[in-house]
């Protein structure tokens, strides 16, 4: 439940612990480390996180700075917790910001509903199932976006952290690693399905996702935006072809959400203000994902819920 002040002891909020570890972990802090920066002590991190002692109003100012969040991040109410989320916690940490994003939208415009074939779909059936082309598979992104999947960045200071997929109250998420090549990304985005789909082997779905091996003669990488070494160990041969995808693939579904929210009056800065979050924090969730940074702006809210459809 959301936080609320103490009756008689209005010097002291309750603070939601699990906010709190929330925004730790985001940003890669220890509670020793956290404690020094806040300066409190250390033990009293672990108290707060435990909801066994309530801090001073001074103090949740004092944790905010440190952490780079809003005050008000650290009362709001309990945080999503995703299923099959990475063991890395601060990826974790990322994710729930993201989901959090997602219900913010889900009350403003009607998105795509997940529309995944059933476990262990094979890939061609896959294919059929979204009734894709004899050739390369579309723009990954809005291939999995129009098929209720909702995709984010996952944020650069993740370090070392992969591209992964979780799930939460049944709508399938997936975070790609902004740092990889447009090629990398887009197999990385295959995978994933792969692994939202229960698959074991979710390289060798994705190869053949991408790359039907009945399809390969006769072609090279190029035409199927995988990375030379990728095609040629999958058609058996040695491509000399050079060159490759020209930028990462976009999403369709956040620039169109930016689009009419911007035309609604409502800033990304507003959108993170909501969100209690930073503009940074909120900029990498969907960097590399829209094709510029989401500029900050003025105040006003949004009018309305808009109904947002995709095609592919």
């Amino acid at each position: 439940m959301a936080a609320r002040r103490a009756t008689g002891d209005n010097d002291r909020i309750m603070l939601t612990p699990s906010r709190l570890t929330l925004a730790r972990t985001r940003r890669g802090l220890t509670a020793a480390e956290l404690a020094r920066k806040a300066g409190v002590q250390a033990r009293a991190i672990g108290e707060y996180e435990r909801g066994v002692r309530r801090p001073k109003a001074a103090t949740v100012e004092s944790l905010a700075g440190a952490l780079g969040f809003p005050a008000a991040f650290l009362s709001a109410p309990e945080p999503p917790r995703p299923q099959n989320a990475p063991v890395d916690a601060q990826a974790t940490a990322a994710a729930q910001l993201a989901i959090e994003f997602n219900g913010w939208l889900e009350r403003l415009f009607v998105l795509p509903q997940p529309d995944l074939p059933p476990p262990r779909t094979s890939p061609g059936r896959t294919r059929d199932a979204w009734r894709l082309a004899a050739g390369p598979a579309p723009n990954m992104v809005q291939l999995l976006e129009s098929h209720g999947v909702r995709v984010f960045s996952l944020p650069v200071d993740c370090a070392g952290q992969e591209a992964f997929s979780c799930w939460h109250f049944g709508t399938p998420y997936v975070f790609l690693d902004p740092t990889v090549t447009p090629e990398q990304a887009r197999f990385d985005a295959a995978v994933q399905l792969a692994v939202l789909l229960g698959h074991d082997e979710a390289a060798e779905f994705a190869a053949e996702f991408l790359m039907p091996q009945r399809l390969l003669a006769g072609t090279d990488h190029r035409h199927w935006h995988v990375t030379r070494e990728r095609f040629s160990t999958r058609a058996n041969v040695h491509s000399l072809a050079q060159g490759g995808m020209a930028r990462r693939e976009t999403s369709k579904l956040l620039t169109k959400v930016f689009k009419v929210l911007r035309e609604n009056g409502t800033t990304p800065l507003h959108v993170a203000k909501e969100l209690n979050l930073g503009l940074e924090e909120l900029n990498g969730l969907v960097f590399g994902l829209v094709l510029t940074a989401l500029p900050g702006g003025g105040e006003r809210g949004p009018r309305g819920r808009a109904r947002l459809t995709l095609v592919h």
